[in-house]
């Protein structure tokens, strides 16, 4: 009975990954006059007419393109695609003074923002060096190699460990407080390993896999919760936690209330972020060639904490955010990104844990993605839902922050390791 219901949940995500989703963007988002990827579009898949490309949606498309052709979709046509972007961020957002790539640029590759956001830089190797495992373009990993370079010269804190986050044009930090410049976040920490997983893997030299260990050694020493495992989501240099803030220019600020500052933020965690936390960790291993075992308590911690707190079993679905204790969720909603890494994080859990609870939860999200997040007029999914998922709170089906990586990626990853599941 088990076997049946794997089979389905893997052949109804693979439908909706060949049929609606990946169509949805190669049908539409490829800018043929001005280059890169037009990435801002209403509920309807219409362009909206936003005059902003970004560093982290220019970024994103390369990867899932790239990562799509690597796991055998599109016959060739997201091999174009990945490199068509690849062409607009190394010739439009690469600064050729200082190095490194600016934060934002107009719909004609006119620099708007041009400050070095590491978050943007993280994915900035992470879609190039998956871009050269894709398709072989020796491009890729040498601005993968360049950008890391300067991230390691200009980012690290060799005091105190981990990096900085926020730099001006020519890597001066930023100003305090909303500026940045003084705090360090769980979130980027987590999307430098998985760009130093991937660097490591088409590179294979062994600074990258030294980065990513110490980047390993520090997100389970210093940013995980030391008692629960689930993310603290701000702290100053020193890596004592400080208050969860918004920042100027990254993401967050349309999940704030007034005033700057989120309720709940010294006890305050996000259940996809834990998940997703969680199976980044066993990838890395995994492409490190190294044991397991050592982490798995820490990983079995977050699975469980979502499980028991983040998982909606009455809707379906996973919440946003709640307490580190695994007590009531502060906020019920429904994020899109947070049920792409909740199903991946699920079906890790099944294989290295067993199939309950695990099981389970998966089905519970990838019931509440296909029945209510799946926006079926278009293909993609809704950005936010109300608990229930009848009520449609953001509508847009993509802008600089809401792209494809984590749909296209969730759905990828997930019949990946539903198929592991077969064949066992």
């Amino acid at each position: 009975m088990t076997k049946e219901r794997i089979r389905a949940a893997r052949d109804e995500l693979r439908r909706h990954l060949t049929e609606e989703l990946l169509p949805f963007w190669l049908a539409r988002c490829k800018d043929d006059v001005n280059g890169g990827f037009v990435t801002h579009f209403d509920q309807h898949g219409k362009d909206t007419g936003e005059d902003e490309k970004s560093l982290i949606a220019q970024s994103r498309c390369v990867y899932t393109f790239a990562a799509a052709h690597r796991a055998g979709y599109g016959g060739g046509e997201c091999a174009e695609f990945a490199r068509h972007g690849v062409d607009f961020l190394l010739d439009r957002m690469w600064d050729r003074a200082h190095g490194g790539f600016c934060w934002t640029v107009d719909r004609r590759g006119r620099v708007q923002i041009d400050k070095k956001i590491l978050y943007g830089l993280s994915f900035a190797i992470y879609s190039l060096s998956e871009y050269t495992l894709a398709t072989g373009d020796p491009r890729g990993i040498e601005y993968a190699q360049r950008t890391f370079d300067l991230v390691e010269r200009h980012c690290a804190d060799p005091a105190l460990g981990g990096y900085f986050e926020m730099f001006e044009r020519d890597w001066t930090r930023c100003g305090p407080g909303a500026g940045g410049g003084d705090r360090k976040t769980l979130d980027v920490h987590m999307h430098l390993m998985e760009a130093f997983t991937t660097l490591f893997e088409c590179s294979r030299r062994a600074e990258h896999r030294r980065a990513l260990q110490e980047n390993i050694d520090l997100l389970v020493g210093r940013i995980l919760h030391p008692q629960y495992a689930t993310g603290i989501p701000q702290f100053w240099a020193d890596w004592r936690v400080a208050p969860q803030i918004k920042f100027d220019i990254v993401w967050g600020w349309d999940r704030f209330a007034e005033g700057g500052a989120k309720p709940h933020a010294d006890d305050n965690t996000s259940y996809g972020h834990n998940v997703e936390c969680a199976w980044l960790l066993l990838h890395a291993l995994d492409v490190m060639g190294a044991d397991r075992r050592p982490y798995e308590p820490v990983v079995r911690k977050q699975l469980d904490h979502a499980v028991k707190a983040g998982v909606d079993f009455e809707y379906g679905g996973v919440y946003v955010e709640g307490p580190h204790d695994g007590g009531p969720a502060y906020d019920t909603e429904k994020e899109f990104w947070q049920q792409a890494e909740t199903m991946i994080g699920m079906l890790d859990g099944c294989r290295l844990f067993g199939m309950e609870p695990y099981w389970q939860a998966y089905e519970a999200v990838h019931r509440f993605v296909m029945d209510r997040m799946v926006n079926r007029e278009v293909g993609e999914w809704w950005p936010l839902l109300s608990r229930d998922g009848r009520t449609r709170i953001w509508t847009h089906m993509s802008h600089s922050w809401k792209i494809n990586y984590h749909s296209v990626r969730g759905a990828i990853q997930s019949i990946a390791r539903l198929e592991e599941l077969l064949a066992c």
